[in-house]
């Protein structure tokens, strides 16, 4: 008997696990590895929509979970996975220094966009317009916080690297049942990979495909990352990682080469220094039509769960996520509206008509 199963390992998954194993709970995590979107993620923590200045949706609460979050997690795992830096958005026209001035004299966004322009921030990135800093911002290492999260609770028996059978999961008196383990609930945390999950995947979840590109650029030496048409971000030894893009069409896991002549063509339209490409990735983000989470029980099997939807800001939504999930679980505090799943239950067969 454990408390509860996790299916899925990428932040989702490692923010529910993380939460109940603090509540004392035990725990079974199952992670096949078929969803690539976590570890294959910017992996920047970011409040400000750099598109149009605006405040990503709760991004300030959220940031304020989500750094004590990963800072424990640090000196859980011993190992470092956060690294802060600025931002640093290149304007591409006076109306856009016109529109930063305005987003930064408004409360939400004042402390987070410096009112300060800057002329030059590095010789192969010039800008007729300067550049605006976003203060508050930098990266988590998403990849090593999942590899050494999975080593973590796989040193107690706790992770399973295989597929979750959902066939085999059945439904007993106050829990369930599988491959003779009982738990009090599963949560599903599968990423895009909802989508094969029988009891979850008539729900809208749309697949968005993002790839990157990796470049070593031995003359540039920034420590900054830089907001232009594509992101361009610094990982160490002279690699940057640059992206991304945004394909609702497309859901196969593979690099596209139309992909990468997209954002080479973006970039070189700034970049001024030689570079060689070193890699690229691809992943699904799991994206919803109202752009937030979905979160709870399913409404035939109340003890199955969804924790699911992040999209494309799943390093600073997750922790927030996995802690109102979890003190639903425990204390049965309500799951609010604007994530809760039950604002989908007229998805599900049972419910539709």
């Amino acid at each position: 008997m454990i408390d509860y199963i996790i299916v899925g390992a990428g932040l989702s998954g490692i923010a529910v696990a993380e939460e109940l194993l603090n509540a004392g709970k035990k725990i079974k995590v199952y992670e096949n590895h078929s969803q690539k979107s976590s570890v294959v993620a910017g992996g920047i923590f970011n409040p400000v929509i750099l598109k149009r200045f605006t405040l990503a949706w709760n991004a300030d609460r959220q940031l304020e979970v989500a750094l004590p979050f990963y800072k424990e997690l640090e000196e859980k795992l011993n190992v470092s996975i956060i690294k802060e830096m600025p931002i640093y958005r290149r304007f591409n026209s006076v109306e856009e220094q016109n529109n930063w001035f305005e987003a930064t004299d408004k409360p939400s966004l004042s402390k987070f966009l410096d009112p300060k322009l800057v002329s030059s921030i590095n010789s192969s990135i010039p800008s007729d317009h300067s550049f605006g800093k976003v203060n508050h911002t930098g990266v988590i290492n998403t990849e090593l916080l999942i590899n050494h999260f999975s080593n973590y609770i796989r040193s107690f028996g706790a992770l399973e690297s295989e597929e979750f059978e959902h066939d085999l999961l059945h439904f007993r008196t106050g829990g369930v049942e599988y491959k003779g383990i009982h738990a009090k609930a599963v949560i599903f945390c599968e990423g895009y990979g909802m989508k094969d999950n029988p009891f979850f995947n008539c729900l809208p979840l749309h697949g968005n495909k993002g790839e990157y590109i990796i470049i070593k650029a031995e003359d540039l030496k920034m420590e900054v990352a830089v907001k232009s048409s594509v992101f361009i971000l610094p990982i160490g030894n002279d690699h940057y990682k640059v992206g991304a893009t945004y394909d609702n069409n497309d859901h196969t896991s593979e690099p596209k080469e139309a992909s990468k002549e997209y954002l080479l063509k973006k970039l070189d339209a700034f970049l001024k220094c030689d570079y060689t490409i070193v890699d690229q990735m691809a992943g699904i983000r799991p994206a919803t039509p109202d752009r937030k989470p979905m979160v709870g029980n399913h409404p035939d099997h109340p003890t199955i769960y969804c924790c699911n939807g992040f999209g494309s800001r799943g390093v600073l939504i997750a922790p927030t996520i996995a802690k109102e999930l979890v003190g639903h679980l425990l204390n049965d505090t309500d799951i609010s509206e604007e994530v809760n799943i039950s604002r989908y239950y007229n998805y599900f067969p049972s419910l539709s008509s």
